[in-house]
């Protein structure tokens, strides 16, 4: 039986949504079966106004049933100053009965991020694994397995350590073509990876 990711994503502009979206068909096209969950908005509706944030997508929320009833997970995270956001943070901090009790000991994991800028992308990434390490759960990267993640003729997103895009500070870069083409490559490779756990 082929193992269930969950891709589970916070976005405020949607970029790390479209990632997720090519990551799951990246899965699906390698032979797995993907679902998206969405982590709780912890901001408040008037400042999402004052954000300009767009209505959320319809993924179910992730809940700690999420994290024990799927096998693998892609992390869809956003940077906040270099790192996870609050929204990941709290629903992480909510995982203490699951870290307990092991619950998510050897359930492998990929990142993929979004940033405002150049600088955030593997920083990003590299500070939310502390987290999962200390949950048990083995990491699998995406390595330079796609041409454009080491690609200099374009501005980019992604690196070896997951697939990324740049949002700009309000948002309003769109994702490349690139971004998704090596977010739907990461889903692929992904699923072939943990295929053989």
């Amino acid at each position: 039986m082929a193992p269930r990711t969950a891709i589970v994503i916070y976005s405020l502009y949607h970029h790390v949504t479209k990632l997720a979206l090519e990551a799951k068909a990246g899965v699906e096209a390698a032979g797995g079966k993907a679902e998206i969950f969405q982590i709780k908005e912890t901001l408040p509706e008037s400042l999402l106004q004052k954000l300009g944030a767009p209505p959320k997508k319809d993924f179910p929320l992730a809940t700690n049933d999420t994290l024990v009833d799927y096998d693998a997970f892609l992390f869809g995270v956003p940077t906040r100053y270099s790192s996870m956001p609050s929204q990941w943070r709290t629903f992480l901090d909510g995982t203490g009965a699951l870290f307990a009790q092991g619950k998510l000991v050897g359930k492998p994991f990929g990142i993929f991020v979004s940033s405002a800028s150049q600088g955030s992308q593997e920083t990003t990434a590299m500070n939310s694994l502390g987290t999962f390490f200390n949950l048990g759960m083995p990491f699998v990267p995406l390595g330079f397995t796609h041409p454009g993640i080491g690609s200099t003729d374009e501005v980019h997103g992604g690196s070896p350590l997951g697939a990324g895009t740049y949002a700009a500070g309000d948002g309003s870069r769109e994702v490349s073509k690139l971004e998704l083409e090596i977010a739907k490559h990461q889903g692929e490779h992904f699923q072939k990876i943990i295929s053989k756990f």
